[in-house]
């Protein structure tokens, strides 16, 4: 095997002296992402290509470096003194604002897409009014000062620190490599999950339809900005708060999927009820003939309606069902938990006009009541116990039994 160098790693070699002036994990990191590139186009040139091709068809190292810089956000060579220089004039609060706003953006839409696919409900995207905020300025900031300040923070530089020892440990270092090989097909990922999400969605609540775009667009800027975000570091504030929204529903889906299996074997008894059974939203049901059922009234003999019923089986288990209840703050409804007592109030929804007035109709979400009662009347059906008639038996007549005459 010969030592003589390559011409890729003569060219990367140049480039490397080119970016001196960057950190070192920068360096690393800059030329672990065009290395593979300039391999393929070593191979297409064919066996002894020398590095006068290379140059014919990249510029020279420097130009490449120069592109490499520009297109990363980082300050051209003899001006990274001015940068920092700059960054301590102004302080360090407006670079730290807009990548901590990145930050709680991003662990804020991971929780806000784990709770929204664990109670497959509309109520916790209203979290979105909270981190739109936050991620408005932190990008107000970033494009106002630039990519270069984030950059610069000790945060950063300790984040980039780590990454590059990590890189050199061997087992570390596979992973990472590793990883970094997966991340096309991850941006293919995100924008199936995104869109999946939102058609799921619209399948329980009709007005989902207005978030779909939404979802939509996040899946287009994941296949657009994720392949460039090692080139250009602005698009980590869309990239990463999308990871983030799509590893917090595939957490949340895995959390659903173990409760149902979980809770997925059901009961069947000797009548036709299946008490722990579940629907397809993981929620409990009971059913009967094949149909679910979502409350049970009770009554007594004289056709009047009983309340506080709790329900148990032969064995003496409960026959439990999700409970539910209006949420005043959205409309919607809210998951309180379960249990066996019956009948519980009727949910309605529907929506309400400009004067207050509630028309109810199925499936859509805009207002929502609890109607308490009996929707309908019973007609106990009164069952007519036979008298019992009774035969005259014919008992034997007792035979006397004589009395002893006493004898003197």
């Amino acid at each position: 095997m010969s030592d003589k160098p390559t011409a890729v790693r003569v060219y990367l070699a140049r480039v490397r002296t080119a970016l001196a002036d960057l950190p070192a994990s920068e360096i690393e990191e800059i030329l672990e992402d065009v290395r593979p590139h300039l391999a393929e186009l070593e191979a297409e040139l064919g066996e002894g290509a020398r590095v006068e091709a290379l140059i014919e068809r990249l510029g020279s190292p420097e130009s490449y470096a120069a592109e490499l810089r520009a297109s990363g956000g980082y300050p051209a060579p003899g001006e990274g003194g001015t940068q920092v220089l700059a960054t301590a004039g102004t302080g360090l609060v407006k670079p730290r604002i807009a990548l901590w706003g990145l930050v709680f953006c991003s662990l804020g839409l991971a929780l806000l897409a784990f709770s929204a696919t664990v109670s497959r409900s509309l109520d916790a995207f209203g979290g979105l009014l909270l981190f739109a905020p936050v991620f408005f300025v932190s990008l107000t900031l970033l494009l106002r000062g630039g990519v270069e300040p984030v950059l610069a923070l000790p945060e950063v530089g300790w984040l980039r620190a780590t990454m590059a020892k990590g890189r050199e440990q061997q087992d570390t270092g596979k992973f990472l490599r590793y990883a970094g090989s997966l991340k096309p097909a991850w941006w293919v990922v995100c924008a199936v999950v995104l869109v999946s999400f939102g058609l799921l969605l619209m399948l329980r609540h009709r007005s989902a339809v207005l978030l779909l775009p939404l979802l939509v667009l996040g899946a287009v800027g994941a296949l657009w900005a994720g392949p460039r975000v090692r080139t250009d570091r602005r698009l980590l504030w869309m990239a990463v708060p999308i990871s983030a929204f799509v590893i917090g529903g595939a957490l949340g889906g895995f959390s659903v999927a173990i409760d149902l299996v979980s809770r997925g074997t059901a009961y069947s008894g000797p009548t036709s009820y299946s008490p722990s059974s579940v629907d397809h939203y993981g929620n409990d049901q009971l059913t009967y003939g094949g149909r679910e059922v979502e409350n049970v009234y009770a009554f007594d003999a004289e056709g009047k309606p009983l309340t506080e019923v709790y329900l148990y089986d032969e064995e003496g288990r409960p026959l439990t069902l999700t409970r539910y209840a209006c949420e005043p703050a959205t409309g919607g409804t809210r998951k309180l938990g379960e249990d066996n007592r019956f009948p519980r109030p009727k949910i309605e929804q529907g929506v309400t006009d400009d004067r207050g007035n509630y028309n109810g109709y199925n499936g859509y979400r805009g207002a929502c009541r609890e109607l308490a009662g009996v929707p309908f009347s019973a007609a106990i059906p009164k069952v007519t116990v036979p008298a019992a008639t009774t035969t005259p038996s014919t008992s034997p007549t007792p035979t006397p039994t004589p009395t002893p005459t006493p004898t003197r």
